[in-house]
């Protein structure tokens, strides 16, 4: 597929097609963490936490379309497969069934912190190339990403 960005360089639209792979597997793994804790909360916060979990959650599914989309839109491709979300992803699955709701928190709060400095490092590269329409995007799930991290970060007394 040709790009549809005609002004920004063959290199340039493979290099931010193949970070937004990366990032796309890491947006997949965030969402699934965080939906996985939200059905697997309980405790005395149960109903705060579940419905924080949710609401993140929410947040971050939308992002998947768009992070696919806009790397079709510099003519690069997806992800089609589990198995592809597992090679491309950066942050660790968790399988841990007993986990605390402090350590779900806790460790989806350094998910967020990994994934935005992803999201910072993939912006950096827009930048280098002059997209300036991934970098705007990215710019929205920053802030985005630093609300979940300021929430997770005052639950988790971890600011």
């Amino acid at each position: 597929m040709a790009s549809v960005t005609a002004d920004l360089e063959a290199t340039g639209g493979a290099e931010i097609s193949d970070a937004l792979r990366h990032l796309l597997a890491d947006v997949f793994t965030v969402f699934l963490k965080t939906k996985g804790f939200h059905w697997q909360m309980g405790g005395r916060h149960f109903r705060d936490y579940h419905l924080l979990l949710d609401e993140q959650a929410s947040q971050l599914f939308p992002m998947v379309d768009e992070i696919a989309e806009r790397a079709r839109k510099l003519g690069g491709g997806t992800l089609r497969s589990v198995s592809e979300i597992t090679r491309n992803q950066r942050l660790r699955d968790t399988d841990d069934g007993q986990l605390s709701p402090t350590d779900m928190l806790k460790e989806l709060l350094d998910d967020n912190r990994q994934l935005t400095q992803f999201l910072r490092s993939t912006h950096e590269l827009c930048d280098r190339h002059r997209d300036v329409a991934t970098a705007s995007l990215l710019e929205n799930w920053i802030d985005e990403a630093e609300r979940r991290i300021w929430f997770l970060a005052e639950i988790t007394g971890d600011s």
